[in-house]
């Protein structure tokens, strides 16, 4: 994997290439001019982690580049600034390093440092150690939380110190709104927060005019598109198989004052089943689905895309938003939903500039 170097001056050129890259891989779907999302050409991810390279009494930031050639060959860089990452947490990295140096207890048998901040500026540094930690560890941990203004959470094997809390409150603007968001550490989130505010509210235009209607949302992590999507609804069903991002995204509802959605914890696969009449128990009855009527449903799937029952289940809807991190496995969807479907809006959301990662968006709808 190669370190993505920050070079502000080429960045439009970079993306003008992703978006013909874009155009001709989804030509042959009829697909229209793409939208294109620009991110800032710097400072643009909210969340990172660096491994910590002890050598003798120093110690420093780090992260590997693979020989392509040899896999098993990564060479170790040295990182005091990382122009990838939000502002506040290249603020943030010489500060927490001159306290590792200064302090025996923080630094001993530090291994990684994890920094989850938001657009506010809010900070949880996740500090996971080879070591089992103390009393004194504590302590001192939590005079460098008051001294830098920061959350920090101790972590070794089998034993996790929250010191303050858990999470961050993220802050995003949609379609004229301000919408708050619990990003739970070690969980998932949407890494380039601005990116994220043009996702949703793309999504949020493009699915304008269906009150009287339902969608149903797979994969729908933290809510993210859940809350921002709520409104255009009459009522909203998602589903999400992570515990940990149910939780947070029913406490992300009621933050938002969200009251027609209903996050269900279980997989894309256990909701075709109970489409089909699986009875599946409690968690189904919950749902009450015969009181839905969906037009639309949203996808947000892992890289490996949809299976091809997947795609058969979406194609049932009168309209398929789909976000995808993965380009070649949204194409090889498309060749099976275009069958039913026509691609009405195509977007490229420059998610991780100056790599050859695309996230791209498409709404399809039905043929007559």
């Amino acid at each position: 994997m190669a370190i993505p170097i920050v070079e502000p001056k080429r960045y439009d050129d970079l993306l003008a290439a992703k978006r013909d890259a874009m155009q001709a891989l989804f030509t042959p779907f009829d697909a229209p001019a793409v939208e294109v999302f620009p991110s800032p050409p710097s400072h643009y991810r909210q969340r990172c982690e660096f491994r910590i390279w002890h050598e003798g009494d120093d110690l420093f930031y780090a992260m590997f580049e693979v020989d392509a050639d040899d896999p098993k060959n990564k060479r170790v860089v040295r990182l005091d600034q990382y122009p990838v990452a939000s502002e506040r947490i290249n603020a943030l990295m010489p500060q927490l390093r001159e306290a590792f140096l200064a302090s025996d207890e923080l630094r001993r048998r530090l291994f990684q440092v994890e920094f989850l901040t938001t657009l506010s500026g809010e900070a949880l540094v996740t500090l996971v150690y080879h070591r089992p930690l103390s009393e004194a560890w504590e302590a001192e941990a939590r005079a460098l939380e008051a001294r830098l203004n920061i959350m920090i959470i101790g972590r070794s094997r089998k034993q996790r110190l929250v010191l303050t809390r858990d999470h961050v409150w993220e802050t995003l603007s949609v379609g004229g709104k301000t919408l708050r968001y619990q990003q739970v550490e070690n969980s998932f989130t949407q890494p380039n927060a601005v990116i994220c505010q043009a996702m949703l509210t793309w999504a949020r235009e493009a699915t304008q005019g269906s009150e009287q209607e339902d969608l149903v949302e797979l994969y729908c992590g933290n809510g993210n598109f859940t809350i921002a999507l709520a409104e255009n609804f009459r009522r909203v069903l998602a589903t999400e198989i992570s515990r940990t991002s149910v939780a947070s995204a029913n406490v992300n509802l009621e933050a938002n004052g969200v009251a027609n959605a209903q996050v269900a914890r279980m997989s894309a696969e256990e909701f075709s089943l109970a489409l089909k009449g699986d009875k599946g128990g409690r968690r189904v009855a919950e749902m009450d689905l015969a009181g839905y009527d969906f037009s639309t449903v949203l996808v947000d799937p892992p890289r490996a895309g949809l299976d091809d029952e997947s795609c058969r289940q979406v194609s049932e809807y009168a309209r398929i938003v789909y976000v995808s991190c993965n380009p070649t496995t949204l194409a090889a969807n498309l060749a099976l939903l275009t069958r039913t479907h026509r691609i009405e809006r195509f977007a490229l959301f420059d998610q991780f500039p100056f790599t050859d990662h695309c996230e791209c968006g498409v709404v399809l709808t039905r043929r007559s």
